[in-house]
């Protein structure tokens, strides 16, 4: 569904993306994991039209999203990690602003709204300005959004920043029935907990460099130890990220010199 083939991204003169490829199949969970700066955000820009690589191809099923932008951006449905959206309409209001862009019949909007807004629990905002709902009922709006044209794949960043349990696990469960169905995620978090729960790969990326490639089983194969895939990622990406040594976060707390 998503094959990215020797992507290359520089910004006057630093390295964002070294030569990434990557095949993410139909039906498949894929977490893509990096400290940051590593170049996980670069790759979903690319991934999604909004930056060109300065060299390879990012291909959405059969389309190359240079050549064919609009038959690629087609298939993809994209919740970044920050929403920004249209604050003089209201939840309802952008829904069919969204639906019109994908000549969606009114019908289907409209159900798709009483779907997704009882859903995440947004129903009885479905009227009010968006300028008056939270960081959490933004993110859960721009979820609807990107479910209402059945994207065939789905790129996430940061999912469930904002939002409750409750809302977490209806998006959880609702990810893993939209792979069940064939459709894929490409899903980029800091949450490796959920990386872990949710994923069938894992893509580890440091400093432009893909890493590693593969299952959490495979991973633990891969370094020769067992562990969490918090565990087995910080061993991997230690000399990929900054020094924190000079943080007082980062030292061990003193023994022995604590008063009772």
């Amino acid at each position: 569904m998503l094959r990215l083939e020797n992507l290359s991204k520089d910004y006057d003169g630093f390295l964002a993306l070294d030569d990434l490829s990557l095949h993410v199949p139909e039906g498949e969970f894929f977490c893509f994991l990096g400290p940051n700066g590593a170049g996980k955000t670069t790759t979903i820009k690319i991934i999604t039209g909004l930056l060109r690589p300065a060299r390879g191809h990012a291909i959405v099923g059969p389309w190359d999203i240079e050549k064919n932008p609009l038959d690629a951006k087609r298939l993809i449905g994209y919740i970044p990690d920050t929403p920004y959206l249209y604050e003089k309409l209201s939840g309802r209001d952008f829904m069919h602003f969204v639906g019109n862009l994908y000549e969606i019949p009114k019908k289907e909007i409209n159900e798709a709204i009483e779907k997704y807004f009882t859903a995440f629990r947004i129903i009885g905002s479905a009227d009010n300005l968006i300028e008056n709902y939270s960081f959490g009922m933004r993110q859960k709006l721009c979820f609807s959004a990107a479910f209402l044209h059945k994207p065939r794949l789905l790129v996430v960043d940061e999912p469930m920043v904002g939002l409750d349990p409750q809302s977490a696990r209806t998006l959880k469960n609702y990810l893993r029935q939209y792979c069940a169905e064939g459709n894929s995620i490409f899903l980029s978090t800091h949450l490796l907990a959920i990386a872990e729960e949710l994923c069938d790969r894992v893509g580890i990326i440091t400093n432009g460099k893909l890493r590693f490639l593969g299952s959490v089983d495979e991973l633990r194969t891969d370094m020769a130890r067992e562990g969490t895939l918090e565990d087995l990622f910080l061993e991997l990406t230690r000399d990929g990220v900054t020094d924190d040594s000079e943080s007082p976060f980062a030292q061990e707390p003193a023994q022995g010199t604590g008063k009772g």
